[in-house]
């Protein structure tokens, strides 16, 4: 049979707050195990949690971001479930009253199409804490550093129909967390994680099928690779006249499979009840409105900008501001010189190379913004060639020297005296006669030879554009 996916996710975002959500403790990573801790966190008898109103802003931030209906009133509930990185035996969280419902992002299915996908609901929660197995020894460890820590969790509707619309669902999701500053969104480290709900139906039915959910997926990779196993498995299932189990299972991404984790509880096997002590959270206009003010550009906003102030592609403009860090670095480099696209073209290409070759962040590469609007600049200006200006850049990574020190030093200014080239192309011409007449004879692909020749003659130096023109006529 022709089965249709269907498809949620559960995002759950760690909030950059310095300290948890109901307690002073740090939230900072890296910390020895079970150091940022304390009696309120580790479920001591008789402590009282007291709510982080930045947790409640940045989850009021991440509710605009995603055209979300934000709750004037919603409450804390206590999640009943038993395992050793959860100390008090239930974890604080949102269930019947959370802190924003309704709202959707767009995602680019094909090129200049769009697709919608709604948000059932943000709410707020801590987070649990972190179990270190160690199978040889026998033994696991709980390292409660984690507990505690402030998360908002994204709810999607099933509106997603394959991996790839999941992986673009998320990727936009994570760039506006990242825009927004609410989130750092390292999910090496935990902080931006997802669970996927996957279960499938014949074409043209309605009714949904048995789901299962996906967790350990921990990059934009794997959640495309987890989906597309879980569909290929569930259909087998299916086609062999068998029922899906729901459940929910682990992705393995040394075997790329999916393996049974545990079955799938449903919202009563938790006991929601609301916590006694935590007050209802009342969300005003002003406070709102104070979030509003102060809410960045976003992605769409940004990337429209783009096309229209710098005639920039659709395509060069999206990936420009792919990131919130990246579109800042392009618009700074930008600023110094008039052709904007000569910008945009250094930096997805030996820009974007050297984030890649030296695996760093567009915030801490050695080249700065500064540094490359001047090269640009000299490059514009016709003080460089192209040639001259990729062996500056290169020089800048290991280099606290300006580009037009570096020029300076390295002899790198262009030759533009028409009256000298023209003397240095007569010579390569004189020097090379069998080469011209194959030239005149036909053989114009020889023109590059002569190019490189007077390049070489003169060190990589020569304005191309005037030598190009020279060599035209002379030809």
């Amino acid at each position: 049979m022709q089965y249709e996916p269907v498809i949620g996710l559960e995002v759950h975002a760690q909030l950059k707050t310095e300290t948890k959500i109901f307690c002073g403790c740090s939230t900072k990573f890296g910390a020895p195990p079970n150091a940022n801790t304390c009696p309120v966190c580790t479920g001591m008898p008789g402590v009282l949690p007291v709510l982080n109103k930045k947790a409640v802003t940045f989850a009021i931030k991440s509710a605009i971001a995603t055209n979300c209906t934000i709750a004037r009133e919603s409450r804390f509930d206590r999640k009943n479930y038993f395992y050793p990185d959860l100390p008090k035996g239930y974890q604080i969280s949102q269930y019947a009253y959370p802190i924003a419902e309704h709202g959707h992002l767009s995602i680019e299915i094909e090129e200049g199409l769009e697709k919608i996908i709604g948000i059932t609901r943000i709410h707020m929660e801590e987070d649990a804490g972190k179990l270190i197995h160690e199978p040889r020894r026998d033994r696991s460890m709980v390292d409660l550093n984690r507990t505690g820590v402030p998360l908002v969790e994204i709810v999607s509707e099933p509106d997603i129909r394959s991996p790839a619309e999941a992986a673009a669902y998320l990727k936009k999701l994570h760039a506006i967390l990242r825009y927004i500053d609410v989130c750092d969104g390292n999910m090496e480290q935990g902080s931006f994680r997802c669970d996927a709900n996957i279960s499938l139906r014949p074409l043209g039915e309605e009714k949904f099928g048995t789901r299962t959910e996906l967790k350990n997926l921990n990059s934009f990779k794997h959640v495309e690779k987890a989906i597309q196993y879980e569909i290929q498995r569930q259909a087998y299932i299916l086609d062999e006249g068998k029922n899906v189990i729901q459940e929910t299972r682990l992705w393995d991404p040394a075997k790329n499979i999916t393996k049974s984790m545990r079955g799938k509880e449903d919202a009563h096997d938790y006991r929601y009840f609301p916590d006694p002590d935590l007050v209802p959270l009342i969300v005003d206009d002003e406070w709102i409105n104070s979030v509003k003010a102060d809410m960045p550009e976003l992605p769409d906003e940004k990337k429209m900008r783009f096309i229209k102030e710098y005639a920039l592609t659709d395509y060069d403009a999206a990936v420009l501001t792919s990131s919130r860090e990246l579109a800042d670095y392009f618009e700074e480099t930008a600023k110094k010189i008039s052709d904007k696209k000569l910008a945009a073209n250094w930096i997805m290409g030996p820009v974007m190379g050297l984030v890649k070759s030296e695996g760093n962040a567009i915030e801490t590469l050695p080249v700065s913004s500064a540094s490359l609007g001047e090269l640009l600049q000299l490059l514009e200006n016709n003080t460089i060639n192209a040639n001259g200006a990729k062996i500056v850049f290169e020089k800048l990574v290991n280099s606290d020297q300006s580009p037009a020190s570096l020029v300076k030093d390295m002899g790198l200014e262009q030759v533009s005296d028409q009256s000298e080239l023209e003397g240095v192309v007569d010579e390569i011409l004189e020097a090379n006669p069998a080469e011209l007449n194959s030239y005149r004879e036909g053989k114009t692909k020889l023109f590059s030879f002569f190019m490189g020749q007077i390049m070489k003659k003169t060190k990589g130096k020569a304005d191309p554009k005037i030598i190009t023109e020279l060599l035209k006529k002379k030809l």
